[in-house]
């Protein structure tokens, strides 16, 4: 499934256009694709199930239906109202898990994504970046692809903790266990991220289906080219993906947002500039500390 479209959010001063391209595949090995997402300015997310056919693709669905009833499409939320989505879809996911004779089955997914959201107290506009589990959020600045949400994995942990090498994490045993999802536990803790929405903005946010396939060179690589693909820089994404093997659904969400009126910088200051982040707020510090 693709989806490519352009909405335009009206803001006091000026409006923000954000343009999007999505896909999702179910892949070469899997027969279920349990990857759900939403393209809907200003709110995009990934959400990857899992918990078997009947309850990942549920799981993922889930999650989106629950953004859409508590998020107006077309207008910018509060971070609360995010974060009430969040707890909320995670209460829907919960909500599937069924008890059986060999005990209870399990729903649960992933969920990261971005929205535009308005800080309040005169801070402005800052496109909220939220995670949970380990599919992914990115920013790319032209230049340079920055991964911005953190995996809730057990390899990061290690490689957090020094045990292991990055590189050694995508061979580890290991590498396919996350220690957080919706659904796993009766509170949820997302990570949080606030970023001021400025000028030119993209960000790329996938399910690791595309990030255990395609490393984050060849990824810059596909975002820096004119792409002919008829999905857009989405499915040129989604396909390298299944180039290199497509062992599980992928999904990929390509957000250009453009920021005009009195709180837009130049196009192309705002394009050739190394990316940057402002960690305004966590919930969690899904790093351990070190000594």
């Amino acid at each position: 499934m693709s989806v490519d479209g352009e909405g335009i959010v009206a803001l006091p001063r000026g409006a923000a256009v954000i343009a999007h391209s999505a896909q999702s595949d179910v892949g070469r090995v899997r027969s279920v694709n349990e990857d759900s997402f939403l393209a809907e300015a200003p709110v995009y997310l990934v959400a990857d199930g899992m918990g078997g056919h009947a309850r990942g693709d549920a799981a993922s669905r889930a999650v989106v239906e629950t953004f859409r009833r508590h998020l107006e499409a077309g207008r910018p939320s509060s971070p609360e109202q995010v974060l009430d989505a969040i707890h909320s879809s995670n209460d829907a996911v919960r909500a599937l898990s069924q008890e059986g004779e060999e005990g209870t089955a399990v729903a649960g997914t992933t969920l990261t994504g971005v929205a535009l959201v308005d800080a309040g107290d005169g801070a402005g506009f800052h496109w909220m970046v939220f995670n949970v589990g380990d599919s992914r959020v990115y920013s790319w600045d032209g230049r340079d692809l920055e991964q911005l949400s953190v995996d809730h994995s057990a390899v990061q942990e290690l490689v957090d903790a020094g045990l292991i090498r990055a590189d050694e994490a995508e061979r580890h045993p290991d590498r396919n266990v996350i220690t957080r999802a919706l659904g796993a536990d009766e509170v949820v803790e997302p990570d949080i991220w606030l970023i001021p929405a400025t000028g030119r903005q993209v960000f790329l946010i996938c399910s690791d289906g595309l990030s255990k396939e395609v490393d984050d060179e060849q990824l810059a690589e596909i975002l820096a080219g004119d792409t002919g693909h008829a999905a857009g820089l989405a499915g040129e994404l989604v396909e390298a993906a299944l180039e290199h093997g497509g062992r599980d659904n992928v999904t990929a969400i390509v957000v250009e947002s453009e920021l005009g009126g009195d709180g837009g910088d130049d196009d192309e200051a705002t394009r050739d500039r190394p990316g940057s982040r402002s960690r305004v707020t966590e919930d969690t510090t899904p790093r351990p500390e070190k000594d």
